[in-house]
Protein backbone atom coordinates (compact mmCIF):
# COMPACT_ATOMS: atom_id res chain seq x y z
CA UNK A 1 0.00 0.00 0.00
CA UNK A 2 1.48 3.75 -0.59
CA UNK A 3 2.80 4.93 2.84
CA UNK A 4 1.81 8.39 3.86
CA UNK A 5 5.26 9.52 3.87
CA UNK A 6 4.86 9.39 -0.07
CA UNK A 7 3.57 13.07 -0.11
CA UNK A 8 6.20 14.46 1.75
CA UNK A 9 8.82 13.48 -1.61
CA UNK A 10 6.54 14.55 -4.50
CA UNK A 11 7.92 17.68 -5.76
CA UNK A 12 7.40 21.08 -4.21
CA UNK A 13 5.38 22.44 -7.25
CA UNK A 14 2.21 19.73 -7.07
CA UNK A 15 -0.49 20.17 -5.27
CA UNK A 16 -1.61 18.49 -2.24
CA UNK A 17 -4.97 17.33 -1.48
CA UNK A 18 -6.95 14.76 -1.39
CA UNK A 19 -8.14 12.32 -4.13
CA UNK A 20 -11.76 14.06 -4.17
CA UNK A 21 -9.51 17.08 -5.22
CA UNK A 22 -9.53 15.93 -8.45
CA UNK A 23 -12.95 14.94 -8.62
CA UNK A 24 -16.22 17.84 -9.89
CA UNK A 25 -18.95 15.12 -9.47
CA UNK A 26 -19.91 11.09 -8.92
CA UNK A 27 -23.41 9.58 -9.17
CA UNK A 28 -24.25 6.50 -9.10
CA UNK A 29 -25.01 4.05 -11.88
CA UNK A 30 -28.57 2.63 -12.84
CA UNK A 31 -29.51 -0.68 -14.10
CA UNK A 32 -32.77 0.60 -15.51
CA UNK A 33 -35.60 -1.81 -16.28
CA UNK A 34 -36.28 -4.10 -19.90
CA UNK A 35 -35.70 -2.35 -23.12
CA UNK A 36 -39.02 -1.02 -24.80
CA UNK A 37 -39.95 -0.25 -28.58
CA UNK A 38 -39.44 3.60 -29.19
CA UNK A 39 -38.38 4.53 -25.74
CA UNK A 40 -34.75 5.97 -24.04
CA UNK A 41 -33.10 2.55 -24.46
CA UNK A 42 -29.22 3.23 -23.93
CA UNK A 43 -26.06 0.58 -23.56
CA UNK A 44 -25.77 -0.28 -20.00
CA UNK A 45 -22.23 -0.67 -19.50
CA UNK A 46 -21.16 -3.32 -16.03
CA UNK A 47 -17.93 -4.63 -14.42
CA UNK A 48 -18.30 -7.22 -17.37
CA UNK A 49 -17.88 -4.66 -19.72
CA UNK A 50 -14.01 -3.30 -18.60
CA UNK A 51 -10.99 -3.79 -20.98
CA UNK A 52 -9.11 -4.35 -17.59
CA UNK A 53 -5.62 -4.12 -19.32
CA UNK A 54 -6.31 -1.08 -21.16
CA UNK A 55 -9.00 0.26 -18.80
CA UNK A 56 -11.08 1.03 -20.91
CA UNK A 57 -15.16 0.80 -21.17
CA UNK A 58 -15.97 -1.67 -24.03
CA UNK A 59 -19.75 -0.73 -25.10
CA UNK A 60 -19.98 -4.05 -27.79
CA UNK A 61 -21.58 -6.71 -24.82
CA UNK A 62 -23.29 -4.06 -23.16
CA UNK A 63 -27.24 -4.72 -22.78
CA UNK A 64 -29.77 -2.61 -23.55
CA UNK A 65 -31.94 -1.15 -20.89
CA UNK A 66 -34.43 1.51 -20.89
CA UNK A 67 -34.10 4.53 -18.27
CA UNK A 68 -36.89 6.90 -17.64
CA UNK A 69 -36.61 9.97 -18.97
CA UNK A 70 -36.93 12.19 -16.33
CA UNK A 71 -33.85 10.62 -14.60
CA UNK A 72 -31.46 9.69 -17.90
CA UNK A 73 -29.66 12.93 -17.68
CA UNK A 74 -28.16 12.08 -14.22
CA UNK A 75 -26.78 9.24 -15.61
CA UNK A 76 -25.84 9.58 -18.85
CA UNK A 77 -22.13 9.38 -19.73
CA UNK A 78 -19.90 11.76 -21.27
CA UNK A 79 -16.41 11.04 -23.16
CA UNK A 80 -14.00 11.87 -20.36
CA UNK A 81 -16.11 9.99 -17.35
CA UNK A 82 -14.52 7.24 -15.42
CA UNK A 83 -16.56 4.32 -14.52
CA UNK A 84 -15.96 2.71 -11.24
CA UNK A 85 -16.89 -0.73 -10.06
CA UNK A 86 -17.95 0.14 -6.35
CA UNK A 87 -19.84 -3.27 -5.56
CA UNK A 88 -19.13 -6.48 -6.30
CA UNK A 89 -18.76 -10.48 -5.73
CA UNK A 90 -15.76 -10.74 -3.40
CA UNK A 91 -11.85 -12.03 -4.56
CA UNK A 92 -13.18 -12.93 -8.11
CA UNK A 93 -14.34 -9.84 -9.02
CA UNK A 94 -12.67 -7.60 -7.09
CA UNK A 95 -14.05 -3.84 -6.40
CA UNK A 96 -12.01 -0.33 -6.98
CA UNK A 97 -11.16 -0.80 -10.62
CA UNK A 98 -12.00 2.18 -12.85
CA UNK A 99 -11.92 2.71 -16.67
CA UNK A 100 -12.19 5.33 -18.78
CA UNK A 101 -15.75 5.97 -21.04
CA UNK A 102 -14.44 7.16 -24.45
CA UNK A 103 -17.43 6.12 -26.57
CA UNK A 104 -19.86 8.14 -28.28
CA UNK A 105 -22.72 6.47 -27.89
CA UNK A 106 -25.65 6.90 -25.09
CA UNK A 107 -25.09 5.19 -21.95
CA UNK A 108 -24.86 4.98 -18.28
CA UNK A 109 -23.39 2.42 -15.61
CA UNK A 110 -25.10 -0.06 -14.04
CA UNK A 111 -25.84 0.49 -10.39
CA UNK A 112 -22.93 -2.08 -9.45
CA UNK A 113 -20.96 0.93 -10.82
CA UNK A 114 -20.30 4.82 -10.04
CA UNK A 115 -19.65 7.86 -12.47
CA UNK A 116 -16.95 9.68 -12.11
CA UNK A 117 -16.68 13.10 -13.73
CA UNK A 118 -12.95 14.72 -13.66
CA UNK A 119 -12.65 18.22 -12.33
CA UNK A 120 -11.79 20.97 -15.26
CA UNK A 121 -8.48 20.78 -13.98
CA UNK A 122 -8.00 17.77 -14.58
CA UNK A 123 -7.00 15.28 -17.36
CA UNK A 124 -8.78 12.52 -17.46
CA UNK A 125 -6.63 10.05 -18.38
CA UNK A 126 -4.49 11.27 -15.76
CA UNK A 127 -7.39 10.36 -13.06
CA UNK A 128 -7.64 6.65 -14.59
CA UNK A 129 -4.18 6.13 -14.21
CA UNK A 130 -4.00 7.44 -10.61
CA UNK A 131 -7.07 5.32 -9.98
CA UNK A 132 -5.00 2.34 -11.07
CA UNK A 133 -2.52 3.31 -8.71
CA UNK A 134 -5.09 3.41 -5.81
CA UNK A 135 -6.28 0.01 -7.04
CA UNK A 136 -3.03 -1.91 -7.07
CA UNK A 137 -1.86 -0.17 -3.68
CA UNK A 138 -4.45 -1.01 -1.62
CA UNK A 139 -6.07 2.13 -0.96
CA UNK A 140 -9.58 0.92 -2.80
CA UNK A 141 -9.23 -2.14 -0.88
CA UNK A 142 -9.01 -0.23 2.36
CA UNK A 143 -12.48 1.62 1.95
CA UNK A 144 -14.41 -1.58 1.19
CA UNK A 145 -17.16 -3.03 3.53
CA UNK A 146 -18.41 -6.66 3.14
CA UNK A 147 -22.12 -7.11 3.60
CA UNK A 148 -23.59 -10.70 2.86
CA UNK A 149 -21.30 -11.51 0.52
CA UNK A 150 -21.10 -8.76 -1.49
CA UNK A 151 -17.69 -6.27 -1.15
CA UNK A 152 -19.31 -2.44 -1.18
CA UNK A 153 -16.68 0.35 -1.61
CA UNK A 154 -17.00 3.42 0.56
CA UNK A 155 -16.76 5.86 -2.22
CA UNK A 156 -16.64 8.86 0.53
CA UNK A 157 -13.97 6.86 2.17
CA UNK A 158 -12.15 6.31 -0.52
CA UNK A 159 -12.26 10.15 -2.21
CA UNK A 160 -10.87 11.78 1.32
CA UNK A 161 -7.53 9.69 0.73
CA UNK A 162 -4.61 11.75 0.84
CA UNK A 163 -2.89 12.52 -2.58
CA UNK A 164 -0.76 14.77 -4.63
CA UNK A 165 -1.01 16.17 -8.17
CA UNK A 166 0.17 18.49 -10.92
CA UNK A 167 -1.09 20.98 -12.54
CA UNK A 168 -3.14 19.98 -16.08
CA UNK A 169 -0.19 20.22 -18.76
CA UNK A 170 1.84 17.99 -16.56
CA UNK A 171 -0.89 15.76 -15.71
CA UNK A 172 -1.13 15.65 -19.77
CA UNK A 173 2.59 14.52 -19.99
CA UNK A 174 2.14 12.11 -17.34
CA UNK A 175 -0.80 10.40 -19.01
CA UNK A 176 0.65 10.84 -22.94
CA UNK A 177 3.71 8.83 -21.40
CA UNK A 178 2.26 6.25 -19.58
CA UNK A 179 -0.32 5.94 -22.98
CA UNK A 180 3.30 4.92 -25.00
CA UNK A 181 4.59 3.21 -22.15
CA UNK A 182 2.09 0.96 -21.24
CA UNK A 183 0.80 0.16 -24.99
CA UNK A 184 4.28 -1.27 -25.38
CA UNK A 185 3.49 -3.66 -22.13
CA UNK A 186 0.49 -4.09 -23.14
CA UNK A 187 1.48 -5.71 -26.67
CA UNK A 188 3.75 -7.74 -24.94
CA UNK A 189 1.75 -9.10 -22.74
CA UNK A 190 -0.79 -9.66 -25.61
CA UNK A 191 1.86 -11.44 -27.26
CA UNK A 192 2.61 -13.77 -24.71
CA UNK A 193 -0.81 -14.75 -23.84
CA UNK A 194 -0.96 -15.66 -28.02
CA UNK A 195 2.06 -17.78 -27.66
CA UNK A 196 0.25 -19.63 -24.61
CA UNK A 197 -2.53 -20.29 -26.65
CA UNK A 198 -0.71 -21.82 -29.46
CA UNK A 199 1.35 -23.42 -26.47
CA UNK A 200 -1.95 -25.31 -25.75
CA UNK A 201 -3.14 -25.86 -29.58
CA UNK A 202 0.27 -27.58 -29.93
CA UNK A 203 -0.42 -29.84 -26.23
CA UNK A 204 -3.19 -30.95 -27.63
CA UNK A 205 -2.18 -31.86 -30.88
CA UNK A 206 1.38 -34.19 -29.65
CA UNK A 207 -1.12 -35.64 -26.99
CA UNK A 208 -3.65 -36.50 -29.88
CA UNK A 209 -0.57 -37.46 -31.96
CA UNK A 210 1.58 -40.41 -29.36
CA UNK A 211 -2.00 -41.83 -28.30
CA UNK A 212 -2.52 -42.80 -31.98
CA UNK A 213 -6.19 -40.72 -31.25
CA UNK A 214 -5.10 -37.66 -34.02
CA UNK A 215 -8.66 -36.77 -35.96
CA UNK A 216 -10.28 -39.33 -34.44
CA UNK A 217 -8.13 -42.19 -35.98
CA UNK A 218 -6.89 -44.55 -34.01
CA UNK A 219 -4.37 -47.09 -35.53
CA UNK A 220 -5.32 -49.36 -32.63
CA UNK A 221 -8.44 -51.35 -32.15
CA UNK A 222 -11.14 -49.11 -29.46
CA UNK A 223 -12.89 -50.68 -27.03
CA UNK A 224 -15.77 -49.77 -24.60
CA UNK A 225 -13.88 -47.95 -21.17
CA UNK A 226 -16.04 -50.70 -19.05
CA UNK A 227 -13.85 -53.97 -20.39
CA UNK A 228 -10.59 -52.02 -19.83
CA UNK A 229 -11.23 -51.42 -15.97
CA UNK A 230 -11.74 -52.45 -12.76
CA UNK A 231 -14.46 -51.08 -11.87
CA UNK A 232 -16.72 -47.25 -12.25
CA UNK A 233 -18.35 -45.76 -9.83
CA UNK A 234 -19.64 -42.64 -8.82
CA UNK A 235 -19.19 -40.32 -5.46
CA UNK A 236 -22.08 -38.94 -2.97
CA UNK A 237 -24.50 -37.49 -4.57
CA UNK A 238 -27.42 -37.29 -2.47
CA UNK A 239 -27.49 -34.24 0.09
CA UNK A 240 -23.65 -34.43 0.62
CA UNK A 241 -23.68 -31.67 2.74
CA UNK A 242 -25.65 -33.14 5.80
CA UNK A 243 -22.45 -34.81 6.31
CA UNK A 244 -19.67 -31.85 6.39
CA UNK A 245 -17.78 -30.76 8.99
CA UNK A 246 -15.70 -27.46 9.98
CA UNK A 247 -13.07 -29.57 11.35
CA UNK A 248 -11.68 -33.01 11.45
CA UNK A 249 -13.23 -35.70 9.58
CA UNK A 250 -12.32 -36.73 6.08
CA UNK A 251 -11.56 -34.83 3.09
CA UNK A 252 -14.02 -35.04 0.13
CA UNK A 253 -13.11 -33.86 -3.10
CA UNK A 254 -15.49 -32.22 -5.33
CA UNK A 255 -15.74 -30.78 -8.74
CA UNK A 256 -13.76 -27.54 -8.14
CA UNK A 257 -10.76 -29.86 -6.99
CA UNK A 258 -10.09 -31.11 -10.21
CA UNK A 259 -8.80 -29.77 -13.48
CA UNK A 260 -7.17 -31.77 -16.29
CA UNK A 261 -4.62 -33.92 -14.60
CA UNK A 262 -4.07 -32.34 -11.58
CA UNK A 263 -5.77 -32.00 -7.85
CA UNK A 264 -5.94 -29.20 -5.42
CA UNK A 265 -7.12 -28.79 -2.33
CA UNK A 266 -9.03 -25.28 -2.97
CA UNK A 267 -11.84 -25.08 -0.88
CA UNK A 268 -11.74 -28.96 0.14
CA UNK A 269 -14.59 -29.98 2.20
CA UNK A 270 -14.75 -32.84 4.87
CA UNK A 271 -17.66 -34.94 5.99
CA UNK A 272 -18.00 -36.95 9.24
CA UNK A 273 -17.04 -40.39 10.82
CA UNK A 274 -20.39 -41.02 9.94
CA UNK A 275 -20.45 -39.83 6.35
CA UNK A 276 -17.65 -41.41 5.73
CA UNK A 277 -18.41 -44.69 7.04
CA UNK A 278 -21.76 -44.69 5.09
CA UNK A 279 -20.26 -44.24 1.48
CA UNK A 280 -17.56 -46.58 1.25
CA UNK A 281 -18.25 -47.20 -2.37
CA UNK A 282 -17.03 -43.52 -2.61
CA UNK A 283 -13.51 -43.76 -0.92
CA UNK A 284 -10.40 -42.86 -2.84
CA UNK A 285 -7.29 -45.28 -3.48
CA UNK A 286 -4.26 -43.73 -4.27
CA UNK A 287 -4.12 -44.17 -8.82
CA UNK A 288 -7.79 -44.45 -9.30
CA UNK A 289 -9.11 -41.63 -11.83
CA UNK A 290 -11.77 -39.21 -10.71
CA UNK A 291 -13.67 -37.29 -13.26
CA UNK A 292 -15.93 -34.46 -13.06
CA UNK A 293 -19.35 -35.22 -13.64
CA UNK A 294 -21.43 -31.68 -12.86
CA UNK A 295 -19.64 -28.45 -14.73
CA UNK A 296 -16.00 -28.94 -16.36
CA UNK A 297 -17.46 -32.24 -16.84
CA UNK A 298 -14.99 -34.91 -18.45
CA UNK A 299 -12.11 -33.05 -16.83
CA UNK A 300 -10.25 -36.42 -15.47
CA UNK A 301 -7.23 -36.72 -12.72
CA UNK A 302 -4.83 -39.55 -11.04
CA UNK A 303 -5.90 -39.62 -7.42
CA UNK A 304 -2.60 -38.49 -5.91
CA UNK A 305 -0.83 -40.48 -2.59
CA UNK A 306 -1.96 -37.67 -0.23
CA UNK A 307 -5.29 -38.13 -0.84
CA UNK A 308 -5.80 -42.19 -0.43
CA UNK A 309 -8.91 -42.89 1.68
CA UNK A 310 -10.11 -39.85 0.87
CA UNK A 311 -14.06 -39.64 -0.05
CA UNK A 312 -15.60 -37.37 -2.86
CA UNK A 313 -18.62 -35.78 -4.07
CA UNK A 314 -20.37 -36.69 -7.19
CA UNK A 315 -17.42 -37.61 -9.26
CA UNK A 316 -16.51 -40.08 -11.21
CA UNK A 317 -14.46 -42.63 -9.84
CA UNK A 318 -12.69 -45.06 -11.85
CA UNK A 319 -10.47 -47.60 -10.35
CA UNK A 320 -8.15 -48.93 -13.51
CA UNK A 321 -7.24 -52.44 -12.28
CA UNK A 322 -4.48 -54.12 -13.78
CA UNK A 323 -5.22 -53.93 -17.42
CA UNK A 324 -4.66 -49.93 -17.87
CA UNK A 325 -2.29 -47.49 -16.42
CA UNK A 326 -3.81 -44.69 -14.58
CA UNK A 327 -1.53 -42.17 -15.58
CA UNK A 328 -2.51 -43.65 -19.82
CA UNK A 329 -5.89 -43.31 -19.08
CA UNK A 330 -5.60 -39.84 -17.75
CA UNK A 331 -4.42 -38.54 -20.58
CA UNK A 332 -6.56 -40.59 -22.82
CA UNK A 333 -9.67 -38.76 -20.79
CA UNK A 334 -8.46 -35.57 -21.32
CA UNK A 335 -8.00 -35.63 -25.20
CA UNK A 336 -9.66 -34.22 -27.47
CA UNK A 337 -10.96 -37.54 -28.53
CA UNK A 338 -12.86 -38.15 -24.43
CA UNK A 339 -13.67 -34.54 -24.80
CA UNK A 340 -15.95 -34.79 -27.91
CA UNK A 341 -17.58 -37.95 -26.43
CA UNK A 342 -18.57 -36.02 -23.09
CA UNK A 343 -19.72 -33.23 -25.32
CA UNK A 344 -21.75 -35.83 -27.34
CA UNK A 345 -23.42 -37.20 -24.32
CA UNK A 346 -23.53 -34.73 -21.54
CA UNK A 347 -26.89 -33.19 -20.70
CA UNK A 348 -27.71 -29.67 -19.03
CA UNK A 349 -28.32 -26.21 -20.52
CA UNK A 350 -26.54 -24.62 -17.79
CA UNK A 351 -24.76 -26.47 -16.08
CA UNK A 352 -23.49 -30.10 -18.41
CA UNK A 353 -23.78 -33.17 -16.93
CA UNK A 354 -22.14 -36.54 -17.84
CA UNK A 355 -23.14 -39.33 -16.08
CA UNK A 356 -21.39 -43.23 -15.47
CA UNK A 357 -23.01 -45.17 -18.26
CA UNK A 358 -21.72 -43.00 -20.94
CA UNK A 359 -18.51 -42.95 -19.03
CA UNK A 360 -18.21 -46.87 -19.19
CA UNK A 361 -18.86 -46.58 -22.97
CA UNK A 362 -15.99 -44.11 -24.22
CA UNK A 363 -13.81 -45.80 -26.85
CA UNK A 364 -10.41 -46.70 -25.64
CA UNK A 365 -7.39 -47.45 -27.24
CA UNK A 366 -7.01 -51.26 -26.62
CA UNK A 367 -2.70 -51.33 -26.11
CA UNK A 368 -0.78 -53.47 -23.48
CA UNK A 369 0.07 -52.43 -20.44
CA UNK A 370 3.90 -52.14 -21.78
CA UNK A 371 2.69 -50.45 -24.75
CA UNK A 372 0.65 -47.50 -22.27
CA UNK A 373 3.54 -47.41 -19.95
CA UNK A 374 5.89 -46.55 -23.07
CA UNK A 375 3.18 -44.09 -24.58
CA UNK A 376 3.21 -42.30 -21.24
CA UNK A 377 6.69 -41.41 -20.73
CA UNK A 378 6.88 -40.10 -24.20
CA UNK A 379 4.09 -37.86 -23.12
CA UNK A 380 5.25 -36.92 -19.94
CA UNK A 381 8.59 -36.34 -21.90
CA UNK A 382 7.06 -34.32 -25.07
CA UNK A 383 4.55 -32.22 -22.13
CA UNK A 384 6.70 -31.59 -19.45
CA UNK A 385 8.71 -29.48 -22.05
CA UNK A 386 5.62 -27.60 -23.27
CA UNK A 387 4.78 -26.60 -19.82
CA UNK A 388 7.87 -25.39 -19.09
CA UNK A 389 7.91 -23.10 -21.89
CA UNK A 390 4.22 -22.12 -20.41
CA UNK A 391 5.45 -21.23 -17.15
CA UNK A 392 8.08 -19.34 -18.45
CA UNK A 393 5.32 -17.47 -20.75
CA UNK A 394 2.98 -17.28 -17.57
CA UNK A 395 6.22 -15.95 -15.32
CA UNK A 396 6.93 -13.24 -17.83
CA UNK A 397 3.43 -12.14 -18.10
CA UNK A 398 3.09 -11.36 -14.26
CA UNK A 399 6.37 -9.63 -14.71
CA UNK A 400 4.80 -7.22 -17.08
CA UNK A 401 2.06 -6.54 -14.82
CA UNK A 402 3.63 -5.74 -12.08
CA UNK A 403 6.41 -3.63 -13.84
CA UNK A 404 2.93 -1.88 -15.63
CA UNK A 405 1.46 -1.09 -12.46
CA UNK A 406 4.82 -0.38 -10.59
CA UNK A 407 5.31 2.34 -13.77
CA UNK A 408 2.02 3.53 -13.60
CA UNK A 409 2.74 4.26 -9.47
CA UNK A 410 5.78 5.95 -9.71
CA UNK A 411 4.68 8.11 -12.88
CA UNK A 412 1.22 9.73 -11.01
CA UNK A 413 2.85 9.83 -7.44
CA UNK A 414 5.91 12.08 -8.77
CA UNK A 415 8.54 9.51 -8.56
CA UNK A 416 10.46 10.53 -11.48
CA UNK A 417 10.57 13.15 -14.13
CA UNK A 418 8.22 11.91 -17.21
CA UNK A 419 9.82 14.71 -19.35
CA UNK A 420 13.61 13.08 -18.67
CA UNK A 421 12.63 9.59 -18.08
CA UNK A 422 14.27 6.52 -20.56
CA UNK A 423 11.57 3.68 -21.81
CA UNK A 424 14.59 1.19 -21.89
CA UNK A 425 13.24 0.26 -17.93
CA UNK A 426 10.22 -0.70 -18.65
CA UNK A 427 10.92 -3.49 -20.70
CA UNK A 428 14.03 -4.35 -19.50
CA UNK A 429 15.21 -8.70 -19.82
CA UNK A 430 11.39 -9.01 -21.63
CA UNK A 431 12.13 -9.87 -25.24
CA UNK A 432 9.36 -9.60 -27.82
Amino acid sequence: MISAEWLSSVPDHWTRGRLKDLISSSANGTWGSDPIEEGNNVRCIRAADFDRVGRRADLSNAPLRYVEPSSLHQHLLRPGDLILEKSGGGEKQPVGMAVLFTGIDTAVCSNFCARIRPSTDVDSRFLTYVFAAAYGQGLTQAAIKQTTGIQNLDTGSFFASRWAFPVLDEQRRIADFLDAETALIDNLSVKRRRMRELLALKRERVIESLLGLERGNSPHALVPLKYMVEAVSVGIVITPAKWYVDAGGTPALRGLNVRPGAINSVDLVRISAEGHAEHVKSRLQAGDVVVVRTGQAGAAAVVPPEFDGANCIDLIIIRPGRKISPKYLEYVLNSEHARSQVSEHAVGSIQTHFNVGAMKQIPLPDLSHDDQEETVARLDQAIDKIDHLRDKLVRQERLLVERRQALITAAVTGQFDVSTASDRSVTEGVAV
